[in-house]
């Protein structure tokens, strides 16, 4: 019998992954995870934390190797929270995910579906449009980067492979200004300091947006800053300031202050044009949401009558495109800056038969089954947490024909997926879908309907 105790080393061989990537083997009764590893390989593994079921350790001399394993070609890979499958081929990664997508259906939804392999990206680097850099300065100086897995300790980050090389000269000439200049870096603990975060914006026609997060209503050298990005990048198309003096670990503030250029940028989507403010929420990956979008549409089943209720709409991004294949669609959110963004983008791109409504989706939806609203397609597309108790009943209660449900986190859309099947609504079909590459996320899309 094994001396099971925190610090022993013991001989694992790695049979699958957790949900957030790691690799899970068996000790005896326990299970063990081990981060950074691959299933089929063996490890000496030292245990770090020892409870009464499960273990957690970390590799410490690699015995077998698996045939996936790939050389990490990242500086802070292990060290920031960003990546999880940087050491395996992208192959094995969409292995890992897509039978996360098939345990979660079958262990919490209680189905069985015919799943198809997750629909991996054509590139899964220098995908992410949107960054947020936090800012530090400690012993080692000052840090541009990324926070330390598990802590707010921040890492000066030169480059990262998911971030256009946009971003990665954006943050080169910004740390330069800061230093040139010596301009302060926020502190967390003393709340002195000017600035807290560095956000860049890129959009697929190759232009950027850049908003500097300041513990301060105005910079000092501003004028310095706007010249040194504008020669670090022709794409530049404007400069913000945004004013955050708030103690609190929300990155945006209130108060926003163009330094110089337009404080938006467009962007194209499903044949649609939409304008995006610092504050507005957009998928990072423009090339897999269309193709996520297109199948989305595709379980919807529109021939051009239909009425649509789309919940969590956010700025409209899938309402103004169901609405080019349906009769009606009605929108919901809850972020009112997100329902004007909506409505603007219905203006802009000429869409007359869709309508937006601001306000918590399950008093929304109920609101509307109340006013005799009978939606044929429901769309949902919820945070992380999935949808409200209160919701899919409200929503069977509409009685529409297919419920298709767009969803980022497989546990809590299987946990909806066996509300919906008491409810009367059966998941035919399913498909997972690659939205963060070298991540654990991964996105499912899945058509409910009415059982027979």
């Amino acid at each position: 019998m094994a001396d099971i105790q925190k610090n022993t080393v013991h001989r694992l061989d790695i049979t699958g992954y957790t949900a957030e990537g790691m690799g899970v083997a068996r000790l005896e009764d326990r299970v063990v995870f081990v981060p950074y590893t691959i299933r089929g390989e063996r490890w000496q593994v030292r245990l770090e934390k020892v409870n009464k079921h499960v273990a957690w350790g970390r590799g410490t001399k690699l015995l077998l190797p698996s045939p996936e394993r790939a050389a990490t070609d990242c500086l802070l890979y292990g060290k920031c929270g960003g990546c999880q499958f940087r050491h395996m081929s992208y192959a094995e990664e969409l292995r890992a995910k897509g039978q996360r997508v098939a345990d979660a259906l079958e262990r919490v939804g209680h189905v069985k579906l015919e799943l198809p392999p997750v629909l991996g990206a054509e590139n899964p680097d220098r995908y992410r449009n949107k960054v947020q850099f936090p800012v530090s300065h400690d012993r080692h100086g000052l840090s541009v980067g990324y926070y330390r897995s598990r802590s707010h300790d921040v890492l000066d980050a030169p480059d990262c492979a998911l971030q256009p090389e946009t971003v990665t000269r954006l943050r080169r000439a910004f740390k330069s200004w800061m230093e040139r200049y010596s301009v302060s870096a926020y502190d967390e603990g003393t709340s002195r300091g000017v600035v807290r975060h560095l956000y860049v914006r890129t959009n697929s026609w190759g232009e950027s947006l850049v908003c500097v997060v300041a513990n301060a209503a105005r910079l000092t050298q501003s004028g310095a800053l706007v010249d040194i990005m504008r020669q670090a990048e022709s794409g530049l198309s404007g400069v913000v300031l945004n004013t955050n003096t708030q103690n609190t670990n929300v990155i945006l503030g209130d108060q926003y202050t163009l330094l110089w250029g337009q404080d938006w940028l467009e962007e194209e989507l499903c044949g649609l044009t939409f304008r995006l403010s610092i504050p507005s929420f957009f998928q990072i990956n423009h090339a897999q949401t269309q193709r996520l979008y297109n199948i989305a549409f595709d379980f919807a089943q529109l021939t051009g009558g239909e009425t649509v209720l789309d919940l969590y709409c956010g700025i409209g991004t899938i309402s103004l495109a169901l609405a080019r294949r349906a009769g009606r669609v009605i929108g919901a959110e809850i972020v009112p800056q997100a329902i004007e963004d909506a409505r603007e983008n219905a203006r802009r791109n000429g869409v007359a038969n869709v309508e937006f409504f601001c306000g918590d989706a399950g008093a929304t939806a109920k609101k509307l089954a109340e006013e005799g609203v009978q939606p044929q397609v429901v769309c949902v597309d919820p945070p992380r947490k999935g949808l409200a108790p209160e919701v899919p009943a409200i929503l069977a209660g509409m009685a529409p024909q297919r419920i298709v449900y767009v969803s980022c986190d497989p546990a809590t859309m299987a946990r909806d997926v066996a509300r919906f099947n008491q409810l009367g609504y059966q998941a035919v079909k399913a498909q997972p879908i690659d939205l963060f590459p070298r991540t654990a996320h991964v996105e499912t899309v899945v058509c409910l309907a009415q059982q027979i």
